[in-house]
């Protein structure tokens, strides 16, 4: 967006910034800065979109609650088991 238009256009570069869009401003043609919505550090909301918007995580397909957690029964070796015994082999 150039600088002219973002000037006169001022509410609705606001808006996309609100909608979590990043507005690159020009000059001449040229890049010259980019605005973007400032997140204030601790806040997960802010670090989960963050994390969408540059694709390193993909919202839920379906809002459910996850089953809780419980721990799964081992087979075989234990991992300390194995670990020692690399140990020894060294």
């Amino acid at each position: 967006m150039g600088l002219r238009e973002a000037n006169q256009q001022f509410s609705r570069l606001m808006k996309a910034v609100k909608q979590g869009k990043e507005v690159l401003l020009t000059e001449r043609g040229k890049p010259l800065a980019v605005v973007k919505l400032i997140e204030e550090p601790g806040d997960a909301h802010a670090t989960v979109r963050r994390l969408e918007r540059v694709g390193l995580l993909r919202a839920a397909s379906k809002r459910q609650v996850l089953p809780p957690w419980s721990a799964r029964s081992i087979r075989g070796v234990s991992v300390s088991h194995t670990v020692m015994k690399d140990r020894e082999e060294r």
